[in-house]
């Protein structure tokens, strides 16, 4: 079975794609800092037949990284690595003018520079035999200048670099960086808690992280209506 490691996967987008992964049997390695939700995650998931393991920790932690990808090598390897943790940096966000340097701080660390940690350490097994992918998830934010989302928005744009490098530095990977749009997540009522706007569940948009699997194009950038269209 092909095995996936997703960062912060107890809820939001990272728990409705592990699901849907876990549906199609594959087996998981799954992050997230609060380990009850992790733990109901897994074990939800477990009932697919699919084997989990729940690895709850700071994907900022570079053990708590080895932990994660020592997890899939005994599983069997890294088929797919999906960076989805993310930190905004303040909470609600707030203008550059009031940003902490320090949320700044945390957000690169967790969107950027765990990232790429988490991508080292899990490059001598995603360069083994077979097809093997890297997602990065973006963000709108990461192209579009949008009031008070500029610390997070700068952590994303620096990530989406750090993808398009990858895919030059590794032409036998598919690496893609996703920008799944605006959804209901807990994060995004973290960022802007006043905005009662109608958004998408996660699910939505997993079909479209399931097209690349299946198509493979090339490693690039995509948006979710691209990646919605057509999809099975």
């Amino acid at each position: 079975m092909p095995v996936a490691i997703i960062t912060g996967a107890s809820r939001g987008l990272g728990r409705a794609l592990a699901e849907a992964l876990a549906a199609r049997g594959w087996d998981l390695v799954l992050d997230a800092r609060g380990a009850e939700a992790l733990r109901e995650t897994a074990a939800a998931l477990s009932a697919h037949g699919t084997r989990v393991e729940a690895l709850p920790g700071d994907v900022t932690d570079a053990a708590h990284r080895a932990g994660l990808v020592a997890a899939a090598w005994k599983l069997g390897g890294v088929d797919l690595l999906v960076n989805n943790a993310s930190a905004l940096g303040a909470e609600p966000l707030v203008r550059l003018e009031e940003l902490p340097l320090d949320g700044l701080r945390r957000a690169l660390e967790v969107n950027l520079v765990a990232a790429l940690g988490l991508v080292q350490e899990a490059l001598p097994l995603l360069r083994a035999a077979g097809a093997r992918a890297v997602i990065s998830v973006s963000s709108d934010a990461a192209a579009e200048a949008y009031g008070a989302w500029g610390g997070y928005g700068a952590s994303k744009a620096a990530l989406d670099q750090l993808t398009a490098v990858l895919a030059v530095e590794e032409p036998e990977l598919r690496v893609w960086a996703v920008d799944p749009g605006d959804m209901a997540t807990d994060l995004y009522a973290a960022a802007v808690p006043d905005d009662a706007g109608a958004r998408p569940e996660p699910a939505v948009v997993v079909p479209g992280f399931l097209r690349l699997l299946d198509e493979r194009p090339a490693s690039g950038r995509y948006g979710a209506p691209a990646l919605l269209q057509g999809a099975r």
